[in-house]
């Protein structure tokens, strides 16, 4: 057991794109002979280079798993037993309410706050402040199609006071000059 928790803490981000674009120059297909092998290299290669380094976080930041799978087992039996409960398709609340869910699974306050714990606070900000940007899109075409009429009124409100803003910029530059 101690010779995994050594491999785990021995791996950085930079050892694992190393290994891994070494892998992908090791690996030369014949286009000819094996056309779906080389299809195949094509397209990891694309998604390697397209997501790889969002993928890799995980190793520079102690006590964060490579993978989310328990986590998303854990969300797939809330999402399962919201379903038998509800006799409803949706589990939209999970969305909303599934981190109050966890909290009643745990085996105690002080485990859930141990693991918790484990990641660094700065780290842990940094990663909500990513899932809130990548949010944003979702949120606003939500509240455009369900309050059109109050979000386009807001972004023109938003629209005019950036111009208002960008104006007196110019404006206090011209007089400076």
């Amino acid at each position: 057991m101690d010779i995994t928790k050594t491999a785990k803490i021995s791996l950085t981000s930079f050892k694992v794109r190393r290994e891994m674009e070494e892998l992908l120059q090791q690996f030369v297909p014949d286009p000819q002979q094996y056309p779906a092998q080389f299809a195949l290299k094509e397209k990891l290669q694309q998604l390697w280079h397209k997501y790889g380094a969002n993928l890799l976080y995980c190793y520079d930041i102690p006590g964060l798993p490579p993978d989310n799978l328990k986590m998303e087992a854990l969300f797939s039996y809330l999402r399962r037993h919201q379903r038998r409960i509800s006799g409803r398709k949706s589990t939209v609340e999970l969305r909303d309410f599934g981190h109050f869910k966890v909290l009643f699974l745990a085996q105690s306050e002080k485990q859930l706050l141990e693991q918790i714990q484990q990641v660094p606070l700065a780290q842990y900000k940094a990663q909500r402040l990513r899932l809130t940007l990548s949010e944003a899109p979702r949120q606003q075409k939500r509240r455009l199609h369900r309050h059109p009429a109050s979000t386009i009124q807001a972004l023109v409100n938003q629209h005019t006071e950036l111009l208002t803003v960008l104006e007196s910029q110019a404006l206090s530059y011209q007089l400076d000059s």
